[in-house]
């Protein structure tokens, strides 16, 4: 898995792309309190509702039948009225359909809803977000999408049980440029567009005097930022762990290879002399190991 990191100041921790999933989960999961208002924070930006509590849920989805696809979520969590979103970040494209992934997740968060006996009505909408760090849809402009059941002409919803939003990253780098040399100004940025630019731009540099303005504008950027500080001193703690053990690996192969150099040049010591004392060739591979050719070269 490959980190984005810019080196910090004399004494700060090195900050991890929140686009990395397992930070990702690990910012907005986390069981403190300013993940938790971060995450309502984020939820009411995207839903464009206010969400004051959420709960976290078990992300994995078990398959309906026995032969079917297993599937695990990056954050699920429910509202206090019952309804529920999935929070995902991709940070590429793949080889699949990552609509059609949109959709089979909402239909399952739904299907997991309706217990036997209770009548659809009481269904509670889902919320499927993607936060994209890639272009999905190339023909358009704009960042966030969201997508409903309505009809073809007449645009009326079929309902509001489902809806999903994608948010592509990427797409917002002209504005955030034009941000950074203050021909747009930060109080035109809707909430959605704050927290894209937290996202995708918080571990670089020259974002640092934004991400200051986004705390002081939006509380909950503002609680995010503490809990990813926290964040980056367990990533930072992790990577020097796993640094160690890497380099501990690393020096017992070169050892192993020294040893295995040291072997063979005994074994080429001893087929020189045995050749020198008149030994056959299947005599000298008998007792040294090497292939004749090399042998015959010796």
């Amino acid at each position: 898995m490959k980190l984005s990191f810019f080196k910090p100041k004399t004494g700060e921790q090195e900050k991890v792309s929140i686009m990395t999933d397992g930070y990702f989960k690990r910012l907005f999961s986390a069981y403190n309190g300013e993940s938790r208002k971060a995450l309502c924070s984020l939820l009411s930006a995207c839903t464009r509702r206010e969400v004051t509590k959420v709960k976290i849920k078990k992300n994995e989805l078990l398959p309906l039948f026995l032969t079917g696809k297993e599937n695990r979520l990056d954050v699920l969590v429910t509202f206090n009225n019952g309804e529920t979103a999935d929070l995902e970040m991709q940070n590429r494209l793949s080889d699949d359909d990552l609509r059609k992934r949109a959709e089979f997740y909402t239909s399952r968060l739904i299907a997991g809803k309706l217990k036997r006996g209770k009548k659809y009505k009481s269904l509670k909408r889902v919320y499927q977000i993607f936060f994209l760090n890639c272009v999905l849809f190339k023909n358009s402009s704009k960042t966030s999408r969201h997508y409903y059941y309505q009809e073809e002409e007449e645009h009326d919803r079929l309902s509001e049980l489902s809806e999903i939003i994608f948010y592509e990253l990427p797409k917002l780098k002209t504005k955030f440029e034009g941000v950074l040399n203050g021909s747009i100004g930060i109080d035109t940025l809707t909430g959605e567009e704050m927290w894209c630019m937290f996202l995708k731009y918080r571990h670089e540099e020259k974002a640092r005097k934004l991400i200051e303005q986004l705390c002081q504008k939006e509380e909950g950027i503002m609680f995010a930022q503490l809990a990813a500080l926290k964040a980056d001193i367990d990533f930072n703690a992790y990577w020097r762990r796993t640094g160690k053990i890497l380099a501990e690996m690393d020096e017992e192969m070169y050892k192993d290879q020294l040893r295995a150099e040291g072997e063979q040049q005994k074994s080429l010591n001893v087929a020189r002399k045995a050749l020198a004392e008149g030994a056959t060739i299947e005599f000298i591979q008998r007792i040294t190991d090497l292939d004749p050719e090399t042998i015959k070269t010796l």
